[in-house]
This record gives C-alpha cells, sequence and structure tokens, in this order.
C-alpha cells in the first residue's frame, strides 16, 4: 500500500516522549520509512531525549549510566521529536494540541501517550505546599529523581523506601549496594502483596534483611520529620536522611478528561485503541484497557506496535486484547519471577498446586496447574525452573507430568500427543525469541550489546539479561560483561 502521489502524509501528534510514545514513533518510523503515508510529531515534557524508565532503579544501583538507558531516535524524514515542550489543551473539534511555548499542532490522528506520575500519600512532610516533594522526599519516576535520590543518600546514611513492591525492592537493593542503610515500608500485610504469596514474601523478606535492609510490613506511616526520618502508626521512628517513595502511581489524564474524552483512573480505550473521541488515543501507563497492561513494559510497548500498524494502514486491523503479566524483580543476588494465579488457595476447584520452601536456603517455588496447563508460579531462587514455566505459560503448551521436577530444573518428558508448540520469547518485552537471537549471531552479532541494536533484546525490563547472556555463551560467542 502506498499514498496517493502528491498527497500529504496524514499528521499524527504523539502527547509524551517517554517509553511508549518513543516506541510508537519508532515502529511508524520502521513502518514508514520514508514519511510517505504519515508524519509524526513528537512532544515531551522532558528536556532530553527518552530513556527506559524500567532501568531507572538500575542507574541507583549503578549498573547503569544515564547515557546507557537511552531509547533510539528515529533518523527518518517523518517522524519530529520536540523536548523541553508540554502540551496544556486539546481542541478536539479542531484537532489542535496547544503547547506550552504558544504554538499549536493540528492532527488528523493524536495519541495520547502521557504516561502516570508517583503517588505521593498523604503523609504530613511527604509533600511541600505546592505538591512538590518535600524536604528529603523524592519518587523514583525519571532521571531528575535519580539524580535526587543519589545526592541523598549517602554512603552510610539511613534511607527510608516508602512502598514494598517492585520498584522498592529494587531501589533499596540498589541503595544498600551503594552503602546506605535502609528500611522498608509496607502498608500491606506482606511485600509484593500483588505479585506473590506470603510464604514467598517472608522468604524474601529474610533475604533483604541479610542484605541489610530492614523490612517492616503491615505498617503505616504517619509523619515525615526532615533530618529525622519516617514516623509509623505504632510511634516508632525510623532514622531517615532520605525518603524514597514508591507507592504506586496516578495516570496523566487530565489532558483528557478536561478535552471531555472518557476517564476513569485512566484514559479509556477499546481494542483499537481509541478513546471516546475516535481521533483519539491512548497508550501506555494513561490508558485504561479492560484487559489490563498499565504499569508494564511489553504490553505498553504492544500497544505502541498495534497502534502503530493501524495508523499507517499497515494493518488496519490489529488489535490489543490483553496483558500476560509477568514479573521479575531485578535485584543482584536475588531470583524473583511471578506470574498468573498465586493467590487462591491451594484446594481451589480445579487447581493443582506444587509448592517447595525452603526457608534456610532462601528458596521458594509455587507452582498452579488447571486443566494441565501452567496458570501461575511464583519462583524465588529457581532460575531454570522459571525460564521453563514462563514458556509453558506463554504458549499455552500442555504442562510435564513430573510436576516436582519440573520445579527443580531437572529433564521432564513431554506430554504424550503433544503437538508443535510455539517458541516462547527469551525477551518478552519485545517479542524476541530464541531464534531471533541466533540468527543475530550468525549474523554477526557477537555481544550482548550488539544483540540488542539488532533485535531489542535485553532493552526493556532488563529481566533477560541473563538468559540472551548464557544463549551468547552457548553459542561460543565472547564471554559478556557481567551484569547483576
Amino acid at each position: 500500500m502506498s499514498t496517493v502521489q502528491g498527497a500529504s502524509p496524514r499528521q499524527i501528534v504523539v502527547v509524551g516522549n517517554g517509553m511508549v510514545g518513543a516506541r510508537f514513533a519508532e515502529e511508524v518510523a520502521r513502518l514508514d520509512p520514508k514519511g510517505e503515508r504519515v508524519h509524526v510529531s513528537v512532544v515531551g515534557t522532558e528536556p532530553h531525549a527518552a530513556y527506559n524508565r524500567v532501568l531507572l532503579s538500575g542507574i541507583v544501583a549503578g549498573d547503569y549510566s544515564a547515557d546507557q538507558i537511552r531509547l533510539p531516535v528515529p533518523d527518518t524524514p517523518g517522524v519530529t521529536v520536540r523536548t523541553g515542550v508540554t502540551a496544556t489543551a486539546l481542541d478536539t473539534e479542531r484537532r489542535t494540541v496547544a503547547l506550552d511555548d504558544g504554538s499549536h499542532l493540528a492532527y488528523d490522528e493524536l495519541v495520547l501517550a502521557t504516561g502516570a506520575r508517583a503517588a505521593f500519600p498523604p503523609i504530613t512532610g511527604a509533600t511541600a505546599p505546592d505538591g512538590a516533594p518535600g524536604e528529603g522526599v523524592t519518587a523514583l519516576r525519571d532521571l531528575a529523581d535519580c539524580h535526587r535520590l543519589l545526592a541523598l543518600a549517602r554512603p552510610g546514611a539511613p534511607v527510608v523506601v516508602l512502598g514494598g513492591g517492585v520498584l522498592g525492592l529494587e531501589a533499596a537493593r540498589g541503595l544498600v549496594g551503594r552503602g546506605a542503610r535502609v528500611s522498608v515500608v509496607e502498608s500491606s500485610p506482606w511485600i509484593m502483596r500483588r505479585q506473590i504469596d506470603q510464604p514467598a514474601a517472608r522468604i524474601l523478606a529474610d533475604r533483604y534483611s541479610a542484605l541489610g535492609v530492614a523490612v517492616h510490613s503491615w505498617r503505616v506511616a504517619s509523619r515525615w520529620i526532615p533530618g529525622t526520618g519516617l514516623e509509623l502508626d505504632d510511634g516508632r521512628i525510623l532514622p531517615g536522611d532520605a525518603l524514597v517513595v514508591t507507592a504506586g502511581v496516578r495516570g496523566n489524564t487530565e489532558l483528557a478528561a478536561d478535552a471531555g474524552i472518557g476517564v476513569e483512573h485512566g484514559i479509556l480505550v477499546d481494542d483499537a485503541l481509541s478513546t471516546s473521541d475516535a481521533r483519539v488515543h491512548a497508550i501506555g501507563d494513561c490508558a485504561q484497557h479492560p484487559g489490563g497492561g498499565a504499569g508494564l513494559v511489553q504490553p505498553g510497548w504492544e500497544q505502541a506496535g498495534v497502534l502503530a500498524r493501524r495508523l499507517t494502514g499497515t494493518a488496519p486491523n490489529a488489535l490489543y486484547t490483553g496483558a500476560r503479566p509477568l514479573t521479575r524483580l531485578k535485584a543482584e543476588g536475588i531470583e524473583l519471577t511471578a506470574f498468573g494465579r498465586v493467590h487462591e488457595a491451594d484446594d481451589a476447584e480445579g487447581l493443582e498446586t506444587v509448592t517447595i520452601s525452603d526457608p534456610y536456603g532462601g528458596r521458594y517455588a509455587k507452582l498452579s496447574v488447571c486443566e494441565e496447563k501452567v496458570v501461575g508460579a511464583v519462583l524465588l531462587g529457581f532460575p531454570e525452573a522459571a525460564a521453563t514455566l514462563s514458556q509453558l505459560f506463554d504458549t499455552g503448551a500442555p504442562v510435564p507430568a513430573d510436576r516436582l521436577a519440573l520445579l527443580q530444573g531437572l529433564p521432564t518428558a513431554a506430554p504424550e500427543g503433544q503437538g508443535a508448540v510455539a517458541e516462547a520469547p527469551v525477551c518478552r518485552c519485545n517479542a524476541v525469541t530464541r531464534t531471533d537471537i541466533e540468527q543475530a549471531w550468525l549474523d554477526g552479532a557477537r555481544t550482548r550489546e550488539a544483540i540488542a541494536e539488532t533485535t531489542r533484546a535485553t532493552t526493556g525490563c532488563g529481566g533477560c539479561v541473563r538468559d540472551v547472556n548464557a544463549l551468547l555463551s552457548g553459542m561460543g560467542a565472547q564471554a559478556p560483561a557481567p551484569v547483576a
């Protein structure tokens, strides 16, 4: 399909130059490299190029520099990126976007990729009167937050992390690695409450305690005292020169709401990623789809790819139907993968469970099977099983009969009559398979960096870095640089 000779490309404006907005522009550039079908104008508030926000905790840990997490900028006449400028209003009748520099952008199609911002709980001292973080307080949502945190968290200084989810735990591990004395406060009964069950959380908390992180679950913060610390609901004060707030996010939906577009906790979208205005679309953390996906890299990038195919006309019927979330905790020395149904009772109807609990060794595994398929797992300290089970979860292939051997990473026989199974991705964020990596190696990519440039593997959440390194080593590549 090509544009009509002499016709101007359709104008697409993308509001938001984060991970998902940048991926949309990259996908459009790949599908329409000469800019013949569409022209994309991306506007972003931050003054620099897009970067991988998921790896911010890696900057805290010292695993990455800011330059190493930058995302590629499309080098094509069909994409224009403007940084340091903010969209202030939408006019859906005239189809224009007002910017804070006084200019306006006209659009044929508008893509809202405005992301989300840190949610600050109503704790005295946590925020200033103007809503900005209070003295000694920071979130961990952007590069500015990283710089602020590293300036506050000096070696040997006490730091409190408010929020025991994935981001909070990754930040805590990174801060300990930099010599800080860290406490984690979680208001739920256990850390990572949404992703893992309580027995796994107990063992994970013990692992963190052994690293020097004090974990305080089922505790509510009541007051931040700058220069002193965080006061809890039981009257204790945890010493802290800095407070890192990782207690959830709120979608940036104001632009859409002010324009009369349907909004709940996110901007409402359908399978076509269209809002209540058919010319306006939303993707990433600001979007609310019935199948979920907000807050996760892989669904956001999948949405970007689907919408790029639709709006360029290369696949006008492409649809986004929802997420199959998988969580990996990226913390040095800790291997944790969790997905699917992990909170249901072991005797729930139709559900089979196998559990291995090894508190002394700091390991825990729980496998949930329904109708001979893997429907959930928590795997702490079982990396081999994590790779196999996540593949079974992705493909929906029948589970081998020896469930215990499967958890232990031992060889298992495939179920009788099993047909061909679709190849599961090594890098879920970018849908890169082992075959893709092997082909890139055959084409001359001999390092992890070269594989990343060729296939995008390892450029998402970073959870597949070890798997890619192992594949390269097995293929006789040069030894990759060690990665935490």
